[in-house]
């Protein structure tokens, strides 16, 4: 540090830490979790009564998006709270906000853990789609089969995407998850696991479907293999995909 005429102040430093505090997270022993301070903020929160106050709830607890697969599914209800051509600032607080809101904070409170990458192993991508959205699951296995979660990703879907078929949803579902996780990605083997059977022939026949046509094109330099997996035994991201707020 000398060297590269560095200063530090020793009270604010740390050394030999199992695990550190760091932008809202506590990180050490290849794994994170949510900062206990930022959980308490996220629980102590009221009642929105306002836009402003919805969105500032949204934006604390999405902050933690990444370590449950339906964040965005759950706060459908809150975020539909935001719509309207009237931007008046009260809102009306309904049982199913409520409900969505409690679920929120239980969700957080769980401790939730996800483990550090590791890239001499293969990623593997669970994804679902409902007709409310989409859920995510990259993961790992370790030396004892077991999966460990690395992160979780949702989006709710669109009054358009809403139309699409049980098949476009999927692969909707495929292609959010490969663009948003393509840092992670790009060089490496991985697999892609779905309960649609369809889309088993991605890669090799997109069929005559224009949509189906162009995402599989769009994942040609991906080196994937997409493996069909039941439901019964997809449930990290088809579960929670299948309740309604």
């Amino acid at each position: 540090m000398a060297g590269a005429k560095l200063t530090i102040e020793p009270s604010k430093c740390r050394f030999a830490q199992n695990h550190t505090k760091y932008l809202g997270h506590i990180v050490g022993s290849g794994v994170r979790t949510p900062a206990e301070a930022k959980i308490k903020a996220v629980v102590d929160f009221p009642n929105p009564t306002t836009k402003t106050q919805i969105r500032a709830f949204l934006g604390l607890a999405g902050y933690y998006a990444h370590y449950d697969k339906k964040i965005s599914v759950i706060a459908a209800p809150l975020t539909n709270a935001l719509k309207g051509k009237i931007k008046k600032e009260t809102i009306l607080w309904t049982e199913e906000c409520n409900r969505a809101f409690e679920e929120l904070n239980r969700k957080l409170t769980n401790q939730p853990v996800l483990y550090a990458p590791n890239y001499k192993q293969k990623f593997i991508i669970q994804t679902d789609a409902s007709d409310l959205g989409m859920e995510v699951v990259m993961s790992q296995r370790d030396s004892k089969n077991e999966g460990h979660p690395i992160l979780y990703l949702s989006k709710k879907f669109s009054d358009a995407e809403r139309k699409y078929s049980t098949t476009e949803r999927e692969c909707a579902c495929i292609i959010y998850a490969i663009k948003k996780l393509k840092y992670y990605l790009d060089g490496q083997k991985f697999t892609i696991e779905t309960d649609n059977y369809p889309l088993v022939w991605l890669k090799a026949n997109a069929g005559t479907n224009p949509r189906l046509m162009r995402w599989s094109l769009s994942l040609q330099p991906f080196k994937y293999k997409v493996v069909h997996r039941v439901g019964k035994k997809n449930q990290n991201a088809d579960c929670l995909s299948r309740s309604e707020l």
